[in-house]
């Protein structure tokens, strides 16, 4: 075995200098989630006491029974379900069945396709004609207002392309076309297995878009009961303690909890999920950016 390379003063400095540093901004990135985490289990009382105090001297869960008491929250969140699942299994389906063609050398017009793809990452048809096409459509103040738009993003497109391109051998497909496969069956037996990386990138892309999209629904949807979640915290945090305010009729009982303090409640079982998947995803999260970001 090698000698180990010994390391000078300055180096065992700059390495103590460039972790401290490192550390002193993860704690100054995690401080805010910290704080929303301990203050949601903050009673009133004490809240109106120490209102600066971040670690509660008893942990409280009036907030959290009474925000899961809210209708219009417990209905957000079941929305938001729906069209992050709905939405992600639409999209990944989408991105893969467009990028094998795309990434494939004897596609005809590919260039011309790929002009149009990028041509739309710079130039769109604005708000009022993208609301009058959802009105046009039918599904004005649907689920499905939510879920379509968003549904196939052209640079999610051209990652998935260059990923395909760069983990697909073209002897690979060759092989599986002299034993007698179609595209079809190239694509589902061949390419989808190489594309877990890519695939676990681009749920965890459009998973988080679909799951903290609130301005779709402020354009399309109408009714209440088909707001999303990020939209339910929007009015939740913004609004005032007026006396049609959701956080005053929530005051109503004799449990009572702040304002404050069941907004904060609502920030962390907002973020729960998202902060709950990602660590399984991340080892495909890496490889996956890496990959599909190489120019072609």
């Amino acid at each position: 075995m090698g000698k180990k390379i010994k390391k000078g003063k300055d180096d065992i400095l700059i390495e103590s200098l460039s972790i401290l540093l490192i550390t002193l901004f993860a704690i100054v990135c995690l401080f805010p989630f910290i704080y929303v985490f301990f203050i949601s289990f903050m009673s009133y009382e004490e809240y109106l006491a120490y209102p600066l105090r971040i670690i509660p001297r008893n942990f409280d869960l009036t907030a959290y029974r009474k925000i899961l008491e809210f209708e219009l929250f417990r209905s957000g969140y079941v929305v938001t379900l729906i069209i992050t699942v709905a939405g992600t299994a639409l999209s990944v389906f989408l991105l893969t069945i467009s990028a094998y063609p795309l990434a494939r050398k004897d596609l005809k017009g590919r260039k011309v396709f790929m002009t149009m793809i990028l041509f739309t990452m710079f130039f769109n048809g604005g708000m009022i004609p993208n609301y009058l096409l959802i009105r046009t459509l039918g599904i004005h103040d649907t689920l499905w207002a939510l879920i379509l738009p968003g549904s196939l993003s052209a640079f999610y497109l051209i990652l998935m392309k260059n990923f395909i391109k760069m983990s697909v051998p073209e002897a690979l497909e060759e092989a599986a076309k002299v034993d007698g496969a179609n595209d079809l069956r190239i694509l589902v037996s061949v390419v989808l297995p190489l594309l877990k990386p890519a695939i676990a990138t681009m749920i965890i892309f459009n998973a988080v878009n679909y799951w903290n999209n609130y301005f779709n629904a402020k354009l399309y949807i109408s009714s209440r009961n088909r707001w999303p979640l990020m939209l339910v915290l929007q009015e939740l945090v913004a609004q005032d303690t007026s006396s049609v305010s959701p956080v005053t009729q929530m005051l109503t009982s004799e449990a009572r909890a702040s304002p404050f303090t069941l907004q904060m409640v609502a920030v962390v079982i907002t973020l729960l999920p998202i902060l709950m998947v990602y660590p399984f995803m991340q080892r495909y999260f890496v490889k996956g950016i890496s990959l599909g970001s190489v120019k072609e």
